[in-house]
């Protein structure tokens, strides 16, 4: 599987992202998915499925997962049904579990600051 074509990691944090993130993941903090999730859908149009996270995956990313679905249901009855063909997934533990699994492997992690993590990170 190809990142950004098969795939696509929709990273909602904000400042923490400098510290750590899935490899090819794309940052787009929460807030601005709140303010206008229309506008991921040229970005995120063509991937089969679709992973939002955050740091823990409590809320900002299943609540920026909920907004882009919503989008996608005014977007498609509107143009398309290519979204509706998608996979919308919520990673589970966020990058709090991610970086304590993979945080190190440096094919699926990049930018991390193994002392931000360990001390509590976010």
């Amino acid at each position: 599987m190809k990142a950004n074509v098969d795939y696509i990691v929709v990273d909602v944090r904000d400042d923490d992202f400098a510290n750590g993130n899935i490899k090819d993941a794309v940052n787009i903090p929460a807030h601005e998915i709140a303010e206008d999730p229309l506008a991921l859908k040229p970005l995120l149009v063509t991937p089969k499925r679709v992973v939002f996270h955050c740091a823990l995956s409590q809320v900002r990313g299943p609540k920026s997962a909920n907004a882009y679905l919503r989008s996608c249901v005014l977007f498609d009855s509107e143009t398309s049904d290519a979204a509706s063909k998608q996979e919308v997934y919520v990673l589970e533990g966020g990058f709090s579990q991610w970086s304590g699994l993979y945080g190190t492997d440096n094919s699926l992690t990049e930018n991390y600051n193994k002392k931000f993590w360990e001390s509590g990170g976010y």
